[in-house]
């Protein structure tokens, strides 16, 4: 199985310079002037340009809406250097919703990109999840 990562965003050109700004991806190919894929991750991010307001898909009414919002699905970005992550994603344009934490699996930083979409930056300590791990 392969999988993709798509990111929705109101204005490509903008979104492609966050994303490579804030996480050092870098363009791969594009879809005419609409949709651009990133490389650098464990796997493909597309970003595609999709109107603000427009529909969501065809079995909800929701509309795309690029203020921060909620999702249950969301990006972990995980990192060798949280601080180093972090002041490189805030100098791009991220927003930091909570302060740094700490826990017994490692560090996370609770961050927003520039399109509302929620996302997370976190450094495994130890054995990471496996610190919490019942059956580990």
């Amino acid at each position: 199985m392969e999988m993709l990562v798509n990111i929705d965003v109101e204005n490509l050109e903008q979104a492609a310079n966050f994303y490579t700004s804030a996480f050092g991806l870098r363009p791969g190919r594009r879809i005419g002037a609409a949709g651009l894929e990133l490389l650098g991750a464990a796997v493909p991010i597309w970003l595609l340009q999709k109107a603000a307001g427009s529909a969501a898909g065809p079995a909800t009414a929701q509309a795309r809406s690029y203020q921060r919002h909620w999702t249950p699905l969301h990006l972990d970005i995980v990192v060798d250097d949280i601080e180093a992550a972090l002041r490189r994603a805030l100098a791009a344009g991220a927003i930091q919703e909570a302060p740094l934490a700490t826990h017994a699996w490692g560090k996370l930083a609770l961050m927003a990109d520039p399109f509302g979409h929620g996302f997370c930056l976190i450094q495994f300590l130890g054995r990471g999840y496996d610190e919490i791990c019942d059956a580990c």
